[in-house]
């Protein structure tokens, strides 16, 4: 996009930026209708912390409750995620909840509240095909398997437990996803199979690595799925562009009943 952009008149540059946006956008969804997925049972994973933030070391835990339930032929999922390390206390709490598809993951609203700034809210309105903002006037058009950063994770997973073997090295899986005030395209690209020690044991896990565009300062995010364990992720890796990193590593496991 940079190289692109560099020898445009200014005016124009936006123009192009939107035109890649919504060819990328297009991507996500034709690779949709090729994809199955397969939904991870109802659970609540506890990971122990270690990150950098504002230059310090420090520990802490986070919880993630992921909840499937069906009423009147209707599925819908809660999702719940909550990260504290010392120091700081609680430096994030984001809630997404919505239906169950046929793109997979469906979200309605997604609440988020970081450390130090107000609460956002992104909202998928159903009836008028357009994600919206609390903290920008952007919108985007609803083509189906739009997700939001804490659903695409679960996505992922309901893509990995469907895909068998194609869901191995080399491999890319795309979605479209919003965030605060904004949404793109993300790729998830499966790096390697890689064993991991964790408090519940060793695990043979998938490594996926989901990389922001060249030109942008978004977070990269890594992400190690377990097979052996629902493909619920054992190990997520966030570094932000200004180097803070969050890593955690599952410690517990309660899977509930649905």
């Amino acid at each position: 996009m940079h190289i692109l952009t560099t020898h445009l008149r200014p005016q124009l540059r936006p123009l192009l930026r939107h035109l890649v946006l919504i060819a990328n956008f297009a991507a996500c969804s034709l690779a949709y209708a090729d994809s199955a997925i397969n939904l991870p049972p109802s659970v609540d994973l506890q990971y122990a912390i270690k990150a950098r933030q504002k230059g310090l070391s420090v520990s802490g835990e986070a919880l993630v409750k992921w909840q499937l339930a069906e009423q009147k032929n209707k599925k819908t999922y809660t999702l719940l995620t909550e990260t504290r390390v010392m120091l700081f206390g609680k430096i994030l709490e984001a809630n997404s909840y919505g239906n169950i598809d046929e793109f997979g993951v469906a979200p309605d609203k997604y609440v988020e509240k970081r450390f130090g700034k107000d609460a956002t809210t992104t909202s998928f309105d159903r009836n008028k095909k357009t994600i919206q903002f609390t903290a920008s006037n952007d919108n985007y058009a609803i083509k189906g398997g739009e997700q939001d950063r804490s659903s695409a994770t679960w996505q992922l997973v309901a893509l990995a437990r469907a895909a068998g073997d194609k869901f191995s090295p080399g491999s890319e899986w795309k979605m479209f996803v919003a965030g605060r005030r904004d949404a793109e395209a993300w790729s998830f690209k499966v790096a390697e199979v890689v064993t991991l020690n964790t408090a519940l044991g060793e695990f043979s896990t998938v490594h996926i690595i989901k990389a922001p565009p060249p030109d942008s300062k978004d977070q990269q995010l890594e992400i190690w799925l377990a097979p052996k364990l629902e493909w619920y992720p054992v190990r997520l890796k966030f570094t932000d562009a200004d180097g803070d990193i969050v890593d955690q590593t599952l410690s517990s496991i309660n899977k509930q009943r649905e």
